[in-house]
Order: structure tokens, then C-alpha cells, then sequence
């Protein structure tokens, strides 16, 4: 599971995961997750400057 590291996920939160990642026809609840993270990565680094990505991590709810 993600290339050997190991990421703690709350269970309600993986039930949703593992349900919407069938419907979407992922292969895995692994896949999606790692499909997500690559997408939220590629917005980030279209961003023009660090604070633009402050800025959407905070809007995200990831940073205070």
C-alpha cells in the first residue's frame, strides 16, 4: 500500500473511500486515493507563487 509507507486513515472515512472508488471503477481504494493526492498535486503546482498554495491549502482546511 503507497509504495511501502503507511498513512493512518480515519475508518469512516476509508468506508466512503472504498465505496466511491468502486462506483467510479477504480481498481482499489489505494487507486483512488492515490489518483486524488496526484490530482490535488497538480493544481498546486500550477499555482503562480508559495502563497497561492497557502492560500488553497488553507481553503482546503489543511493549514490554519
Amino acid at each position: 500500500m503507497f509504495g511501502g509507507s503507511k498513512i493512518k486513515i480515519d475508518k469512516d472515512l476509508l468506508a466512503k473511500v472504498k465505496k466511491y472508488a468502486d462506483i467510479a471503477g477504480y481498481s482499489s481504494a489505494e487507486e483512488f486515493i492515490t489518483h486524488t493526492i496526484e490530482k490535488e498535486i497538480e493544481k498546486l503546482e500550477e499555482s503562480d507563487s508559495e502563497e497561492d498554495i497557502k492560500k488553497k491549502l488553507q481553503g482546503l482546511g489543511y493549514i490554519s
